[in-house]
């Protein structure tokens, strides 16, 4: 996602205090000590402009979210987001995924969600698709044993990548399907690109996987 620079954008991200989380490295292995109780901790990676993880936040007050970026500017949309809903188990953070082992310790993450990753299209660049194996690895880590991935997404070329890197590292797969809103999914929060994308008449690709 292409997002125009905001001259201080970062100053004001860290000035909502209450929502973004400035260090999240030192709070590794201690992020229910940050939200106060021991609710199971959810993470969106590559959260958008926070609609999605604001709306489940809201959904279910008994659950700790957690949205990480790594574009300040998109962090800062989320953080103002969370700051309008007033609610309490939410956080922003902002760090390239490839350091995720560095922000949370084994077995701390009850699921991951991917929403509308960047597809990367070129061939060279399949590394840094969010579902590579090189990802999924570190997924599993931070996951606990029986947490699960929920990913969805607008391009079909990705989700077929996926759906085949999945498949190569064995990954227990269910409820996948290649039109979402076609379906009764009770539990579904729209993304800004979803409502975009859906309102246009394309289909919706979602999975949930777990490691074996």
């Amino acid at each position: 996602m292409r997002v125009r620079k905001k001259p201080g954008a970062y100053e004001a991200l860290a000035s909502i205090e209450e929502f973004f989380i400035e260090k999240p490295e030192v709070h590794k292995g201690a992020w229910q000590s940050v939200f106060g109780n021991n609710h199971p901790i959810y993470a969106e990676f590559g959260g958008g402009k926070g609609r999605f993880i604001v709306g489940m936040a809201r959904k279910h007050p008994e659950i700790n979210f957690i949205m990480a970026d790594a574009v300040t500017e998109v962090a800062l949309k989320a953080a103002e987001l969370a700051r309008e809903s007033g609610l309490e188990n939410v956080k922003i953070i902002l760090f390239d995924l490839r350091h995720v082992l560095d922000i949370f310790a084994e077995g701390e993450l009850d699921r991951i969600y991917l929403n509308f990753s960047d597809p990367w299209p070129k061939r060279r660049h399949y590394k840094r698709r969010l579902t590579y194996r090189g990802f999924l690895s570190n997924y599993k880590t931070v996951l606990k044993k029986d947490g699960w991935i929920h990913f969805k997404t607008d391009n079909r070329s990705l989700f077929e990548f996926s759906l085949n890197e999945f498949a190569e590292l064995d990954l227990i797969m269910r409820k996948i399907s290649l039109d979402l809103h076609k379906q009764d999914e009770l539990d579904n929060v729209m993304t800004e690109y979803e409502e975009k994308f859906s309102s246009q008449g394309y289909p919706i690709f979602r999975v949930e996987v777990r490691f074996r």
